[in-house]
C-alpha cells in the first residue's frame, strides 16, 4: 500500500471547493457537525430526501420542485424521485443567454468553431421550430449520427425542449451498428454528417447515410450537416435537407420548453452489445439533469465559467456527460477526430489554447501518452488546468504517477467509474481529498455503494461486487420495449434481490477510496480462484516493450489457466527472456496464480468505439464461439488474430 499520497489539496484549494460550500450549507441543513467527506457521504446515503432536496436547491435547478422526494425508497427498482415535480432538462442548460463561450469547437486543426451562450440559444431555437415543424412531438425519438460538435449539441437540446428522446452514435459506427440501436427505437428525425476528419484523413459517411436512412421507415427527416465541405447532397438521403436548409425558415425566437414529469424519458443509451444485441436503456430529464449537477459542481468542483474538455463521442455516455455541464455555467470543449492528430500533442494544444479547467479523457489515453513519451509538463502551458478524469477502464498507478510527474504536479487526477447503465458514476474524485495511486477517491455522495462477497454479504475488506443498496435518481427509467421490466430487473437485480449489482469487481482501501480489479464477468478463475484482469494488466503496463494487452481465462483440463496476449512496440519480437521478464513481474507484485500460463504476442488488441478491451470477446474468439455482435468495435477484425491460434492447443 502506497505510503503516501501523490497530491494533496492545499488549505486554500479546500476552502475554495464547491464541496466545501455544499458540506457547510449541509451542516446548517441538518442541524449536524459535517466535517469530513466522509460524514457529508454517510448522512447523503442515510437521508436521501434531505441529500437530493439540498442538491435540488444548490444546483438552483429551474423548475417546480413540489413536495416530496423520493416515494418508495425501500423499493428497488420501483423508487419514484420528485414525484410531483415538472421541469425540462434543456431550459436547465440554456439559462444563459450572454456572449461568453458556450461550445467551442476543434476538429483535429482543420475546423475551429465557437458559439456564445445568446447564439447557442438562438440556433437551438430555430431547430426546435424545425423539429416541430418535421412532426416531432413529445416522446418521439431524434437521433444523431454525428461527430461530437455544435450541431450535436444544438440538435439535442432542441429535442429535449419538446419533451423528444435523443438518441446518437459517432459516425465511426457502421451502417449494422447503427440499426442495431437507432432500427430499435425508430426515430423520426436523424441528424447525419457528410463525413469527418480522423487523422489528417477524410472519412465519407454519405453511403453509410444512404443505406441507413432507407432502413428507418419512420423518418420524417433526414438533416445533413456539412462538415468536411465535400459537396455532398442531402437530396441522396431519404426525405433528406441539409442543416442550413432545415432551419432558414426560422428566426430565433423565446423557447417555450414544455415542463415535464421528473422521470420523463430524456436519453437512450445502449449498452456495447458485444454480446448480444445493444440494451436500449432509458434515463430520465430529472434523474440525468440532478445527478450531472451533482458530479459537475461538487465532485468535479465546475464553476461558471470553467472550461471543461471530455475526449468522447457522441456514441459514450460521457459525451451526455460532457453537455450537462451547460447547467453549471461552464463553457463545453468539444474535439472530433484522433486524440493523436497533428504530432500526437493536440488535445493540450487545445487545453493550452482554451485555457482548459477541467480535462476528461480515458486510461487508456493517458497510458498511450506515456508509452510515446509525452511531455506536457515541459511542453505546455496548462496553468488553468484543475482536474484531470480519467474513465474507460481502472488506471493503473503508474498511469497516476505519469500524470503527476508528465502532465502537471497541482492537479486533482479523479480515476472516475460509473457506465452507461446509470450515465453517471459510481465512485468519483473530491477536491478537498487526497489522490492515492491506483485509487478512486471516494464513493459518489448519495451513492450507497458496497462491495459484497458472492453470498451476498458486506466487506469490509477484500474484493467483491460492486452493488449499490439504495436508490438514486439516474436509475433508469426502464429499458425500451420492455413493458413488463423483466429484462431490466434480471439486468441489475437478479444478483442480489432489491440491490444494483454493475458487475465490476472491485475492493475499498484503507483511505475509504475503491480499486477496481476489472469487470465481474471478464473475471479469471485458475483454481477457483477469482483474479481481476485489472491485477495483471497493471503490472504488464511496467512492461516499456509492452504498449497493450489482454488476458483471459481458457478452459483447459478440467480448469481455468490465464493467457496473455501482449502487442509490443514497433519492430520487436516476443522472446523467451521477455515472455520470463514480464512473468516475473506479475509473480512478484501479486501471485503465482496471476501468472500467465501462455504469454503471446498479437498485432493489434480488440476494444470498443469508447477505448475498453474486450476480454468476452476475445475469449469466445479462442473457445470457438461465435461473437454475435461486432459492430461496436473499433477494430473488429482484430477478432481474427486470436481464432484457432496453435499455441493455444497444447
Amino acid at each position: 500500500m502506497n505510503q503516501q499520497p501523490l497530491w494533496r489539496p492545499s488549505e486554500k484549494q479546500i476552502t475554495d471547493a464547491n464541496m466545501t460550500g455544499f458540506m457547510q450549507r449541509a451542516s446548517r441543513y441538518t442541524g449536524r457537525v459535517l466535517d469530513s467527506y466522509e460524514d457529508l457521504w454517510r448522512w447523503s446515503i442515510d437521508d436521501l430526501d434531505g441529500f437530493w432536496s439540498l442538491m435540488w436547491s444548490y444546483g438552483s435547478v429551474l423548475g417546480e420542485r413540489s413536495s416530496g422526494v423520493v416515494a418508495e425508497a425501500d423499493r428497488m427498482p420501483g423508487a419514484s424521485w420528485f414525484p410531483k415535480a415538472r421541469l425540462n432538462y434543456a431550459q436547465n442548460l440554456l439559462r444563459r443567454r450572454d456572449e461568453m463561450d458556450a461550445l467551442v469547437f476543434w476538429g483535429e486543426e482543420r475546423v475551429k468553431r465557437r458559439l456564445s451562450h445568446a447564439a447557442l440559444y438562438e440556433a437551438v431555437s430555430r431547430c426546435r421550430q424545425a423539429l416541430v415543424e418535421a412532426g416531432v412531438e413529445q416522446g418521439d425519438r431524434v437521433a444523431g449520427y454525428l461527430p461530437n460538435m455544435p450541431e450535436a449539441v444544438i440538435a439535442m437540446l432542441a429535442a429535449a425542449s419538446l419533451g423528444a428522446v435523443w438518441s446518437s452514435a459517432s459516425p465511426d459506427f457502421g451502417v449494422e451498428g447503427v440499426m442495431d440501436r437507432f432500427g430499435q427505437i425508430e426515430p423520426k428525425v436523424l441528424f447525419c454528417v457528410d463525413g469527418y476528419f480522423y487523422n489528417g484523413k477524410v472519412i465519407d459517411c454519405m453511403p453509410k447515410n444512404r443505406e441507413v436512412t432507407s432502413r428507418l421507415p419512420g423518418l420524417t427527416r433526414s438533416v445533413l450537416v456539412d462538415y468536411t465541405d465535400a459537396g455532398a447532397d442531402a437530396a441522396q438521403l431519404t426525405r433528406g435537407i441539409g442543416w442550413n436548409d432545415f432551419l432558414a425558415p426560422f428566426d430565433s425566437a423565446e423557447i417555450e420548453f414544455v415542463q415535464l414529469a421528473f422521470d420523463h424519458p430524456l436519453f437512450i443509451m445502449f449498452s456495447s452489445g458485444t454480446t448480444g444485441a445493444p440494451k436500449c436503456i432509458v434515463h430520465s430529464a430529472g434523474g440525468t439533469l440532478l445527478q450531472h449537477l451533482k458530479e459537475h459542481m461538487l465532485h468535479a468542483d465546475i464553476k461558471p465559467n470553467d472550461r471543461l474538455f471530455y475526449f468522447t463521442t457522441c456514441g459514450w455516455m460521457m459525451w451526455n456527460w460532457l453537455v450537462s455541464g451547460l447547467a453549471s455555467g461552464a463553457t463545453l470543449l468539444l474535439y472530433d477526430g484522433s486524440p493523436f492528430a497533428a504530432g500526437n500533442n493536440i488535445l493540450f494544444d487545445f487545453a493550452q489554447a482554451e485555457k482548459m479547467t477541467q480535462f476528461g479523457t480515458s486510461a487508456k489515453f493517458i497510458e498511450a501518452c506515456g508509452k510515446i513519451g509525452l511531455e506536457p509538463f515541459n511542453t505546455h502551458g496548462l496553468h488553468a488546468l484543475r482536474a484531470l478524469f480519467s474513465t474507460g477502464s481502472p488506471l493503473a498507478p503508474e498511469g497516476f504517477r505519469y500524470v503527476y510527474s508528465k502532465v502537471k504536479a497541482d492537479l486533482l487526477l479523479a480515476s472516475i467509474s460509473g457506465g452507461t447503465d446509470i450515465i453517471s458514476c459510481f465512485a468519483l474524485g473530491c477536491p478537498i481529498l487526497p489522490v492515492w495511486a491506483g485509487e478512486l477517491q471516494c464513493r459518489g455522495l448519495g451513492m450507497a455503494v458496497d462491495v459484497y462477497d458472492e453470498a451476498g454479504h458486506s466487506l469490509q475488506s477484500g474484493k467483491g461486487e460492486l452493488v449499490c443498496t439504495r436508490p438514486f435518481p439516474s436509475m433508469p427509467v426502464g429499458f425500451w420495449n420492455d413493458p413488463d421490466g423483466m429484462r431490466y430487473r434480471a439486468a441489475y437485480f437478479e444478483r442480489f434481490p432489491r440491490v444494483w449489482c454493475h458487475g465490476d469487481f472491485v475492493e475499498l482501501t484503507e483511505h475509504r477510496g475503491m480499486i477496481i480489479h476489472g469487470r465481474s464477468d471478464a473475471t479469471l478463475n485458475p483454481g477457483g480462484v477469482r483474479i481481476g484482469t485489472a491485477e495483471i494488466y497493471r503490472q504488464v503496463e511496467k512492461v516499456d516493450e509492452v504498449l497493450d494487452s489482454v488476458v483471459i481465462g481458457q478452459n483447459w483440463e478440467q480448469d481455468v489457466r490465464v493467457v496473455l496476449f501482449v502487442r509490443l512496440r514497433e519492430g520487436l519480437m516476443l522472446d523467451e527472456a521477455l515472455i520470463d521478464r514480464i512473468k516475473n513481474q506479475i509473480r512478484s507484485k501479486t501471485t503465482s496464480r496471476h501468472v500467465p500460463a501462455k504469454v503471446l504476442q498479437v498485432s493489434d488488441i480488440p476494444r470498443t468505439k469508447s477505448g475498453k478491451i474486450v476480454e468476452l470477446a476475445v475469449r469466445q474468439v479462442v473457445h470457438g464461439e461465435k461473437v454475435r455482435n461486432t459492430e461496436s468495435l473499433a477494430n473488429p477484425e482484430a477478432l481474427e488474430l486470436y481464432r484457432d491460434l496453435p499455441e493455444l492447443m497444447y
